[in-house]
């Protein structure tokens, strides 16, 4: 009778770990990460879902004649900023994680 006991605190503990991920995951959805390049030339806003929520592009680096260096300047950006989500992400969850199979 006594394994019953022990598969019910587990069972309390795996509710208890899930409820704490998941606050832990709404957390990290509602934090603003912010991507920049030198000069802050663009700067890009992502929630920590990886959806962007602003992009605000400095009037000197428009240059007709030059395209490619401000879409080089927004990808720089871009990726700046999904880094710092995905860092910030794996950092909260992995704790978590750690230990679990298939992570």
């Amino acid at each position: 009778m006594r394994g019953m006991g022990n598969m019910q605190g587990m069972m309390k503990q795996m509710q208890k770990m899930q409820k704490e991920m998941a606050t832990a995951q709404e957390a990290l959805e509602a934090k603003t990460y912010t991507g920049t390049t030198t000069g802050d030339l663009v700067t890009v806003t992502f929630n920590g879902k990886k959806e962007m929520l602003s992009l605000d592009i400095k009037p000197e680096v428009i240059d007709p004649e030059d395209p490619e260096m401000l879409q080089d300047l927004i990808i720089t950006a871009v990726n700046d900023a999904i880094k710092k989500v995905t860092v910030d992400s794996e950092a909260t969850m992995g704790k978590y994680t750690k230990g679990l199979p298939g992570f």
